[in-house]
């Protein structure tokens, strides 16, 4: 929690917790989509002078956990990589499946949540969150 980065004539961090989802919550991102997309997220984040610390693709959703500099609008930033991701992924595998739309993959909006002090409760339920799922899932085949 100490780690501060720094500008020209800032010292910051600033960690955000996002979570997006593709449009209709198809479950699109299981297959071959879901391995090579950490690494676009990444470069996308990169791109925009922002680092993933933390980061899990789940079936119909995304949890990250972003640091974004004070210089940027975590707005700014989710919608560069949202926007981004979505036109390489509709360059990509655009020409095998036809419901890859181009810009219109991920649906509108967001979660974001601010870090905080909270930093190792949120890294551990990002990491469990797919597991969670699953014993929820196996939960509501009972009802």
């Amino acid at each position: 929690m100490d780690e501060f980065e720094s500008l020209s004539h800032t010292k910051w961090t600033c960690k955000y917790h996002v979570v997006f989802i593709p449009k209709g919550r198809r479950k699109a991102l299981y297959g071959t989509l879901r391995p090579h997309l950490g690494e676009v997220f990444r470069t996308l984040a990169q791109q925009k002078e922002s680092r993933i610390e933390e980061g899990h693709l789940l079936a119909d959703h995304v949890h990250m956990m972003i640091a974004i500099p004070p210089k940027y609008a975590v707005s700014q930033v989710i919608g560069y990589i949202k926007g981004k991701s979505a036109i390489h992924l509709a360059r990509v595998y655009g020409e095998r499946r036809r419901n890859f739309v181009g810009q219109h993959f991920w649906a509108r909006g967001y979660f974001v949540s601010t870090v905080g002090r909270d930093e190792a409760v949120i890294r551990a339920y990002i990491k469990q969150q797919e597991q969670e799922d699953q014993r929820l899932e196996q939960l509501n085949l009972w009802r």
